[in-house]
């Protein structure tokens, strides 16, 4: 039975276009896993890379028909304002005729598989949580003429009954799921997951509502993971990046993996990039992870101030932080860090504090780093803890027509008025740095005086409004201190 897996078109979102939170890093390697085990399992699946494509939705459709496979499984990613055009065009390939079975699967399609169910008919099933297993399941049900609404792991409309859904458990070794089938080049960055989930709870994050608070990491052992290195090397690949959100893992255990596994991959004489928790990482981690070829490094820390991380659920503290970031520098590596510069229950305070430690450990002196670590807020997505948790202070506002992202009332008024110029204020640089025409487009950063220069004019603005917030109840519109901060920077780019 043929069965296509659809990495659907993506539209750029002109909001969000410098945010990454619509989906987890790792989503990226789901089709490849999904189609993976469907090979394992003896079924024939066609990976159709439309988003990779730049195809259309129209140019997907065509495609589509003139399979017209029994079984369509499209990872669903959320891509923001644009996100309808995705059901539009399922909606519209049924209508065009499509007689299959229509599937989703991925984080979006987990944390809102009732919502989806509800307001597209097209769609047949959702897959809830990790994909693999239940997906043989569901194919080999289609193949067969079995009912497949009883499958565990899935989510469906059932008639007189309604939506209905049930949880699979997740596989405990994780050495047992299939690699991942891709489609490389040599020279290309192969992305690797090492682990399966997270074990930290952090409020913003879909992960643990993936999984349904079920096993909240389970790493693959060192020698699975350097075997399928080695497959990727004798393909003429050398650089990798792990997409797992904590690769070093948790405790004492973890360590000792992630040395293990570097040991492994010293002579295979690769590069690599990685992300990870401020907590795990400790000097002698570090010279062993640089020395099997670590070259990048991004460590989630999100904020500067104690009262937000214990309000983010972070469960680490601002010394780890600081240590991390030191014991990064001490091997050659500068890091790259995640930050939540404003949260919903942020005080003028914390942002105070949130400078201050982005100063105190050289964080702001490169513009392309400056310019998203003072603009980065917190988004909220349903099905997350900080979802539940506003929508029980009733402090959510509906910022898509589906109602899976939501804006949230500040606590502060001081510090939403700083938020909303601050981030309009980058958004227009980070388009001016993505522009080839433009003196600030960011592969010009050999001028370092015109970088230096609007660098220093971000954070005294920044600075500056935050001076204002504070002495001042009666803060002044938004608008036309926007257009004027606008209108500033442009002049000092052209200068």
């Amino acid at each position: 039975m043929k069965i296509v897996i659809l990495e659907h078109p993506r539209v750029k979102s002109e909001k969000h276009f410098n945010d990454i939170a619509n989906t987890p890093l790792w989503s990226c390697l789901l089709a490849g896993y999904a189609a993976s085990a469907l090979v394992n399992a003896g079924h024939d699946p066609l990976i159709m890379e439309a988003a990779d494509n730049n195809w259309s939705f129209d140019k997907t459709k065509k495609e589509l028909l003139a399979i017209s496979p029994p079984l369509l499984c499209i990872n669903g990613v959320y891509f923001w304002e644009h996100t309808q055009k995705l059901f539009d065009f399922v909606s519209d390939l049924r209508g065009d005729g499509y007689k299959g079975h229509i599937n989703f699967f991925g984080f979006f399609p987990t944390l809102a598989s009732k919502l989806i169910l509800n307001k597209v008919p097209a769609v047949d099933s959702i897959l809830l949580g990790e994909p693999e297993e239940t997906l043989v399941h569901l194919a080999d049900s289609i193949a067969n003429g079995e009912n497949f609404k009883q499958i565990k792991g899935i989510a469906v409309i059932d008639g007189e009954n309604g939506f209905i859904k049930s949880r699979r458990p997740t596989k405990k070794n994780p050495d047992e799921i299939p690699f991942p089938l891709r489609c490389l080049k040599p020279g290309d960055t192969a992305n690797i997951l090492a682990s399966r989930g997270c074990y930290n709870h952090c409020s913003f994050c879909p992960i643990p509502s993936f999984y349904n608070q079920g096993p909240l990491w389970r790493g693959r052992s060192p020698e699975n993971i350097t075997k399928e290195i080695k497959e990727l090397c004798n393909m003429g690949i050398t650089d990798f990046y792990f997409v797992d959100p904590n690769l070093i893992g948790p405790g004492k255990k973890g360590k000792e993996r992630i040395k293990r596994l570097a040991e492994l991959l010293s002579p295979l004489k690769i590069s690599f990039g990685m992300e990870t928790r401020a907590d795990d990482l400790d000097k002698i981690t570090m010279e062993k992870l640089a020395d099997a070829g670590l070259k990048s490094l991004l460590i989630g820390i999100e904020s500067g101030s104690s009262e937000l991380l214990n309000l983010l659920d972070k469960s680490s503290s601002i010394n780890q932080s600081e240590k991390a970031i030191s014991i990064c520098r001490d091997v050659g590596i500068e890091p790259e860090i995640g930050f939540l510069m404003f949260v919903p229950d942020s005080s003028i305070g914390d942002l105070e504090n949130n400078i201050s430690f982005l100063k105190k450990n050289r964080l702001l002196d490169r513009l392309e780093r400056t310019v998203n670590l003072l603009s980065h807020y917190q988004i909220v997505m349903m099905g997350t803890s900080g979802y539940n948790n506003f929508a029980g202070e009733d402090r959510l506002i509906k910022s898509d027509p589906w109602g899976f992202e939501y804006e949230i009332l500040f606590k502060s008024k001081k510090v939403k008025w700083v938020s909303d110029l601050v981030i309009n204020t980058c958004r227009h640089l980070l388009c001016c740095m993505s522009d080839p025409d433009s003196p600030v487009f960011w592969r010009k950063s050999e001028d370092e005086k015109k970088f230096s220069l609007i660098n220093n004019w971000v954070l005294e603005m920044f600075e500056n409004l935050l001076v204002s917030a504070k002495k001042t109840d009666e803060l002044p519109n938004t608008e036309p201190v926007k257009t004027k901060l606008v209108k500033d920077l442009n002049q000092k780019i052209k200068s």
